[in-house]
């Protein structure tokens, strides 16, 4: 797509998303060779068909140049299944107690009696939560090098007007690049230290050394390739998200409180909770989900058509890249009565129990869904019961909001300011 034409559009881009797809109809052309997938079932359709709408390979932190080559297709999935074995609901419900220690610490060092900016509170807590989970006891040694990967992701997808081939090494990418060498170096002598011991560990690391029935043993490289991204979006993402919820419980009350009460059942010692302590916070479960189909952090999923396929009755030529939007596709009326309320008793059923009331992309769907999805939910979840446990969220006084909407790379919060305040 051509750069100019998307920037022009994207400063308008949630604008154009709030006149929904009522008058925008479930597919429109942006341009020549770009569609926006904008109601629930046409973007789940585009997400499921991956054959049809395949997910373009261009990570941030793409493997880095050696004698091997990159990696084989068959590599890819192997990193990937490797990965899952240590991301799954099951993996994760075994390290609650972890999670829910490193959410209690940032609510026990939020700053009382004083506006806080809240992304650059929440981002280093999730990053030691999110660091920890993949490396445990060597994260305390990796997690400088992980704050630095997210810098560069930083700079390297600020926005510009100018679209530089993949090939040319921009500033911006030769930084990206220092700082992957870096993490690289760092994370090499631990995985040989573990194979060489034979102490694999039942982290996230320790599944993708552990050999696989139908693929055998990863290499180091693939290993190593494959890390960087994923050691970033286990913070990254989730702290955007972070950022919308807190700003909720600020300004519902009332929800607030539901929180609250649910999370005085929790234990006293964070380390000491377990699985059915999360499962059983149903009403924050409902809220984090209610912010993520209101504001969801990755709110625009690109796809390219390899051939020519028919969606919603437009022939999508191939080549053409098919947009897929979260957010208007959480405020279809179709699925999500009242779209447009905050309303977290719509994930839930007359008895209190978890519901299903429609479409929820806020982690994708499909082949190429989010892998850490299980592991944000539950980090969001024991920080927002964590936070409303302790305290009242407030904003600063004044007609205007104390932040502004950034759409670029996710929909955050930036400047978010709020006050926390003990509760009696």
């Amino acid at each position: 797509m051509p750069g100019g034409s998307f920037a022009a559009w994207s400063r308008d881009r949630l604008a154009l998303a709030r006149r929904g797809a009522d008058e925008c109809g479930d597919v429109w052309q942006l341009e020549p060779g770009v569609y926006v997938a904008a109601t629930a079932g046409v973007c789940e359709a585009v997400l499921h068909r991956a054959q049809d709408f395949p997910k373009p390979s261009s990570p941030l932190f793409p493997p880095l140049k050696r004698a091997g080559g990159a990696p084989m297709p068959e590599e890819r999935a192997h990193a990937r299944a490797a990965r899952m074995r240590g991301l799954r609901p099951q993996a994760v419900a075994a390290r609650i107690g972890e999670i829910a220690s490193g959410t209690a610490r940032f609510a026990d060092q939020w700053p009382r009696g004083q506006d806080v900016e809240i992304l650059p509170l929440v981002r280093p807590v999730l990053a030691e939560i999110g660091v920890r989970y993949l490396f445990s006891e060597d994260a305390p040694a990796l997690l400088p090098f992980a704050w630095q990967l997210f810098v560069a992701r930083e700079v390297l997808v600020r926005p510009s007007h100018w679209v530089w081939p993949r090939w040319v090494p921009t500033p911006a990418r030769r930084f990206r690049t220092r700082r992957q060498v870096a993490f690289t170096n760092a994370v090499r002598p631990i995985v040989r230290r573990r194979r060489s011991s034979g102490r694999l560990g039942d982290d996230v690391l320790g599944q993708m050394l552990r050999p696989s029935p139908r693929y055998g043993t990863l290499s180091e490289e693939v290993i190593l390739d494959t890390l960087p991204g994923i050691t970033v979006a286990t913070f990254e993402t989730p702290s955007r998200a972070a950022g919308w919820i807190l700003l909720h419980l600020a300004r519902h009350t009332r929800a607030a409180d539901r929180v609250a009460a649910e999370a005085a059942l929790l234990p006293a010692d964070p380390a000491t909770t377990t699985s059915t302590h999360l499962d059983n916070l149903q009403y924050t479960q409902a809220l984090v989900r209610e912010v993520l189909r209101l504001h969801p952090p990755s709110w625009l999923l690109t796809r390219r058509a390899p051939r020519q396929t028919q969606l919603a009755g437009y022939t999508i030529d191939a080549g053409s890249t098919v947009l897929v939007c979260p957010y208007t596709a959480h405020r279809d009326a179709r699925e999500h009565p009242e779209p447009d309320r905050f309303r977290p008793e719509r994930w839930l059923d007359e008895s209190g129990s978890p519901a299903n009331p429609g479409a929820f992309l806020g982690f994708g769907t499909g082949p190429h869904g989010c892998e850490g999805a299980a592991l944000a939910m539950a980090m969001l979840t024991l920080m927002t019961a964590q936070t409303a446990r302790r305290y009242h969220l407030s904003e600063p006084p004044g007609a205007e909001p104390g932040y502004r909407v950034t759409t670029f790379e996710g929909l955050a919060t930036a400047g978010l300011h709020l006050r926390a305040t003990l509760r009696d």
